[in-house]
């Protein structure tokens, strides 16, 4: 049993998947058997929650073991883990933060993307990190497998990408349009295999879905994405999330951090059909 207590208003599901990923993974299955109790009763509804709730929750063995990350890194600085598709990162976040309260949240990866995160384990280094996102200092590449022909076999992208928070989208444009911030996007194909390719893509920019909704753009959707994606294709496959993992993170850090700058580190997890 773990018990959790809310720290503000907001769904039952909304918070199990930013606090426990593992109960996350079986939602369903555990509403349908009442094994969340809210404030000591059982409950099998999406209740609202409210600050200062108790939420404890019943698993068996096997569901509270079941991985929502590897660690891949770690030493008295910094802590790098390999996330699982259908976590989010801040479920991630929740749990390294009970381990080690000085635990430091420095940046996000989708739900349904694979790959490395990186966390600041005290003041100094978050400070570094945070400095070094910011300055797109951080060199990140994800490997996609992808649906179409790419036009070249590699090439940098310029596009612009404007938000629709109603929907939670984001829109493609290739000409400057009111309200859209210019992004830059880069691939190179690693390899083709029939209708699929596999291309290593870097971000010159980091925005919302960029590297989906780009791909998407120009005729080589990801395979597995929902959003931005080919439905058709995804079903024919059966695949429901998209094949895209934060593949490479290598750093460039000053001071007593410098150290860092020698590694590079990768995921274990590989952009391919499940």
């Amino acid at each position: 049993m773990l018990e959790l207590i809310c720290d503000q208003e907001q769904t039952l599901k909304t918070f199990t998947e930013n606090n426990y990923a593992q109960a996350s993974f079986f939602w369903g299955q555990l509403l349908k058997n009442k094994d969340i109790k809210v404030n000591g009763k059982k409950t099998g509804s999406d209740i609202l929650l409210q600050a200062g709730d108790s939420v404890c929750y019943y698993l068996t063995q096997k569901q509270a073991e079941k991985p929502a990350f590897f660690e891949v890194y770690t030493d008295e600085n910094f802590l790098i883990v390999d996330k699982e598709s259908g976590v989010n990162a801040e479920a991630v976040y929740a749990e390294l933060h009970r381990r080690n309260a000085e635990c430091k949240f420095i940046h996000r990866l989708d739900r349904n993307t694979r790959g490395l995160m990186v966390f600041a384990l005290n003041e100094k280094a978050e400070t570094s990190l945070l400095n070094a996102f910011k300055n797109r200092l951080v060199e990140k590449k994800y490997h996609a497998l992808c649906l179409g022909n790419f036009k070249k076999q590699t090439d940098i992208l310029t596009a612009y990408l404007k938000k629709d928070e109603k929907n939670a989208l984001v829109k493609i444009y290739d000409k400057k349009t009111d309200g859209a911030e210019k992004i830059v996007t880069e691939y190179a194909v690693l390899n083709k295999d029939g209708a699929f390719s596999k291309a290593e893509i870097t971000l010159h920019t980091g925005k919302t879905h960029q590297i989906r909704a780009h791909l998407a753009h120009i005729s080589c959707p990801i395979v597995g994405d929902m959003k931005y994606g080919d439905t058709i294709q995804n079903k024919k496959y059966g695949v429901s999330r998209q094949c895209l993992v934060a593949k490479t993170l290598r750093f460039c850090l000053d001071g007593e951090f410098a150290y860092m700058n020698e590694k590079i580190f990768s995921s274990g997890f590989e952009a391919e059909l499940p």
